[in-house]
């Protein structure tokens, strides 16, 4: 199924984002937190995809894995560095052929022993591009369901980090979903001002697919510093900035804190008509549990 079937009913998408581990252990937690997670019924789940080569068949394994073993739709990560056309073709043709339904098509980070990557030497200069070749692989007819894959995009709700301007930003976004795309998720973000302003200068902008809000709960100040460096310097309101400064001498209590304002974060959503609600679990599902049980969401576990 299409994410866009999926939008397009009434109840509020909810979905999570897991990444491929690297280590046998770890493998084995992730397939835990999947159990734990299916019972509350997601309507997808995402898997990343490493920059560089990093990760990638990781990605494919872990969507295939989802795919043969889960009730739950995998929507495996795409990116655009390092990548001919031949090549994603190629991935294309592989998941495909696995029955998986929809892509996330993103331009993605340069591999970080390139800090000075250029992009005008590669196929895909931006998301568009990636975008429109999967379009023509849908065109192709190599898909089992005639309408080939489902395409989602990214959103910044706070703004790009590489377009400092943001009506540039929104011509970029536009032109990823002129060129295909049918619906957009966002980055994580703390303040639903900037969500809903985002939405609202995205329809002013002529664009008028389905947006999927990101939210990520703090739950360490350990992991809220990494998160702020992953999400290209995510803006923490200062409301959350004191709670957390209360608790910082508690592992426990901060880890309450987060997960406390992330609830309040998602029942707002809720009530402002939010097409969907996408958790990056960061791999754990403690959190995300305890917010689906505070807004009444956790009818299943």
């Amino acid at each position: 199924m299409h994410i866009r079937d999926i939008l397009s009913n009434s109840k509020p998408s909810l979905s999570f984002e897991f990444f491929p581990p690297r280590s046998s252990a770890a493998w084995e937690e992730l397939y835990q937190t999947i159990r734990d997670l299916e019972s509350l019924q997601p309507t997808f789940v995402s898997v990343t995809y490493g920059a560089g080569g990093g990760t990638r068949e990781l990605t494919h394994d872990l969507v295939l894995r989802i795919k043969q073993t889960t009730s739950i739709p995998p929507v495996p990560h795409l990116t655009c560095v390092g990548h001919s056309e031949e090549e994603v073709m190629a991935i294309l043709q592989r998941y495909a052929a696995a029955g998986v339904s929809n892509i996330l098509a993103l331009r993605g980070d340069p591999p970080r022993d390139q800090p000075n990557y250029d992009w005008s030497e590669g196929r895909f200069r931006h998301a568009a591009d990636l975008v429109r070749l999967i379009k023509k692989f849908n065109e192709s007819g190599s898909h089992p369901d005639p309408r080939g894959f489902g395409i989602g995009v990214a959103g910044f709700p706070e703004g790009h980090p590489a377009t400092p301007n943001r009506m540039d930003e929104l011509d970029f976004l536009k032109a990823k979903v002129d060129a295909g795309a049918d619906y957009i998720c966002t980055q994580l973000f703390f303040d639903n001002h900037d969500f809903l302003d985002f939405r609202d200068r995205c329809d002013l902008a002529g664009i008028h697919v389905p947006i999927i809000a990101g939210v990520m709960p703090v739950t360490s100040l350990q992991g809220m510093k990494r998160m702020a460096e992953l999400a290209a310097g995510a803006r923490y309101p200062a409301k959350l900035l004191r709670a957390l400064d209360r608790a910082k001498s508690n592992a426990e209590a901060v880890e309450r804190v987060g997960i406390h304002y992330a609830a309040e974060q998602c029942a707002g959503l809720l009530n402002e008509g939010v097409n969907g609600i996408h958790f990056y679990t960061l791999n754990k599902s403690h959190a995300t549990r305890e917010i689906y049980h505070s807004l009444g969401l956790a009818t299943g576990a």
